[in-house]
């Protein structure tokens, strides 16, 4: 009876804990790129609960039938061969989940390493999101601006990322819309989500990278786009422009709150050149015809320093 009111009590403390925790964010998805990755989790937590539930029953039915009995001292068992059955389904079985998961797996990395579903026939927005020790800058080069620590995006329009690092690795994740993918000094990430409905997300560095590591965070904000577009325009009307001094001391280690710019810093410290993991043709020849620009503009600049001279 002790033991039975134990359990009891041990069940009800567990259960009174579990219902003031607040839900996992990866389990809480606002995008399509995020809703498959937690559908996958689901799915393995099913299959990974209901194979230890199963081992567990047969666990307490060997227990149960082959325990101990009163033979005498000079019983000897029977001489038993292998069972092929059984055999094959301790073989099989695993065989064939690994099978299924790995299945499951592969076909979601090419769902969350393409556009978002559903979003296919809109115009993406493209962000450069740039890291150093240890914030988090962001370029909106279409509508030419650029934050620091915080990201404003649209709802319902695919987002395409465009990550790398002015310093070590970084890993940028938000959560409730998708999951991680690096930031590098010498390569060009590209990452596609979307945010399906309003609301107010944490995006973080998940990859070590010193001390100031814990703080390396940023705020996501998602909201309809006739709200981004008044938010841009007004950050136009109201922000300073960002200049290569200022990016200069940006660059410095150390944590800094929200700011916000007119321009973005690709004009005069674009990307890394030569790699662009996960962007398609047309991403590459926008960056192509960009690099052209830029090395024209150059060029220009040079002859006519020349002639002055």
């Amino acid at each position: 009876m002790k033991i039975k009111w134990a359990l009891l009590t041990i069940v009800f403390t567990v259960i009174t804990v579990l219902t003031g925790c607040e839900p996992l964010m990866v389990l809480d998805p606002k995008g399509p790129q995020a809703e498959t990755q937690a559908n996958d989790i689901m799915l393995s937590i099913g299959i990974m609960s209901f194979i230890v539930i199963v081992v567990f029953a047969l666990l307490a039915f060997v227990l149960i039938k082959y325990r101990a009995s009163k033979q005498s001292k000079d019983y000897e068992p029977p001489h038993m061969e292998g069972n092929v059955i059984v055999e094959a389904i301790c073989v099989g079985i695993p065989v064939l989940i690994v099978a299924f998961l790995s299945f499951v797996s592969v076909q979601s990395n090419y769902k969350v390493e393409a556009t978002p579903k559903g979003y296919e026939d809109k115009e993406p927005l493209v962000i450069y999101a740039s890291s150093s020790n240890w914030k988090w800058h962001f370029s909106y080069p279409e509508e030419g601006i650029e934050t620091v620590n915080y990201l404003n995006i649209p709802t319902d329009r695919p987002l395409e990322f465009k990550l790398y690092s002015y310093g070590p690795i970084t890993s940028f994740w938000i959560p409730q819309l998708g999951g991680q993918k690096y930031a590098m000094s010498d390569m060009v990430n590209t990452l596609h989500l979307g945010a399906d409905v309003p609301g107010e997300f944490m995006g973080r560095n998940a990859n070590f990278s010193g001390k100031g590591f814990a703080e390396n965070t940023f705020d996501v904000e998602a909201m309809p786009e006739a709200e981004f577009d008044e938010w841009v325009e007004e950050v136009k009307e109201t922000a300073e422009p960002v200049t290569e001094e200022k990016f200069d001391e940006l660059l410095e280690p150390g944590h800094l709150g929200r700011m916000t710019f007119t321009g973005t810093h690709l004009e005069f410290n674009p990307p890394p050149t030569g790699h662009n993991h996960g962007s398609s043709d047309s991403d590459e020849h926008s960056e192509d015809e960009h690099t052209e620009h830029q090395e024209s503009s150059d060029s220009d600049e040079k002859e006519t320093e020349h002639n002055n001279h």
